[in-house]
């Protein structure tokens, strides 16, 4: 009888524990992380979240550096592979933008590059364009990753969004906190306020209001295919403004930014905000 109660208080003791450890385990359907593209100087995977009403998927590009190695931004200057994102049209899902937070630039006083040298996470704005129930997305993702030589990664990476599913609160918080990152956009206290191309010294000459005054700046820009710049040289304008003026190659014998939008990225003081420049 003694020994029929032990098995018995055993077997209890046994199934509550398992119950217990099965409320605390993760579960399988809320999942919203593909499997890890690793590469010698670090790993790429892609985070999702549950599509919105609008049809809009919440998503990060992840990317986990090891110590030493180096990523790039949208613009990575001499040399680099900025991040591509490919998704598959089978997909039912299509890619609309790539934000980049504020990068850094390095200088070894031979080439010099933008990017990141610590783990990054790149929002992606993905909406459903067909259909209902679950998503199943497929994407190819191309970068570089570099120390002293650059590494090419490439890998497929693939998530199921299963309708009706939970979101993962880590991978919510991993899209929100990559969203958070990013510059912020134009204000009355941080803005460019006037930009002037001149064609004939192939340079751009940009007015900037920073939100403390004449602190010295980073400024970052991107272009089109085929546009690249140099480093650009801050200067005072004035008693308390200050101008940026950045070298500018085109391709062949294109001499004009009429109809090439530029995206200016700039870092002031610890805030960093970003504005694209349309030239008519």
């Amino acid at each position: 009888m003694i020994q029929r109660s032990t098995y018995q208080n055993m077997a209890q003791f046994i199934g509550a524990a398992s119950l217990i450890a099965a409320f605390f385990l993760p579960l399988a359907t809320q999942a919203a992380t593909s499997e890890w593209v690793t590469s010698p100087g670090g790993m790429v995977r892609l985070v999702a979240a549950q599509p919105k009403q609008d049809g809009t998927i919440p998503a990060t590009l992840e990317v986990k550096l090891n110590a030493g190695w180096k990523t790039y931004w949208r613009e990575p200057g001499a040399s680099g592979i900025p991040p591509q994102v490919t998704i598959d049209p089978t997909s039912g899902v299509v890619l609309e933008k790539i934000g980049f937070p504020v990068p850094k630039t390095f200088d070894d006083g031979v080439v010099r590059y933008v990017g990141y040298d610590k783990p990054v996470a790149f929002p992606l704005t993905l909406r459903r364009v067909q259909g209902t129930g679950d998503v199943n997305i497929r994407a190819s993702v191309f970068l570089g990753i570099c120390e002293d030589i650059c590494i090419p990664v490439q890998g497929e990476l693939t998530l199921a969004l299963n309708e009706g599913d939970l979101d993962n609160p880590l991978d919510g918080a991993r899209i929100d906190d990559a969203i958070a990152a990013l510059p912020e956009a134009p204000s009355r206290d941080f803005a460019v306020t006037a930009s002037h191309y001149d064609a004939d010294k192939a340079v751009l000459h940009l007015s900037l209001h920073l939100p403390d005054g004449k602190d010295h700046p980073e400024v970052f820009l991107a272009g089109p295919s085929g546009v690249s710049f140099g480093k650009p040289e801050i200067t005072t304008e004035g008693e308390t403004g200050l101008g940026a003026t950045v070298p500018v190659r085109l391709p062949g014998k294109d001499k004009e930014l009429k109809g090439k939008p530029i995206v200016v990225t700039i870092r002031a003081k610890g805030r960093s905000m970003e504005t694209t420049l349309a030239f008519d």
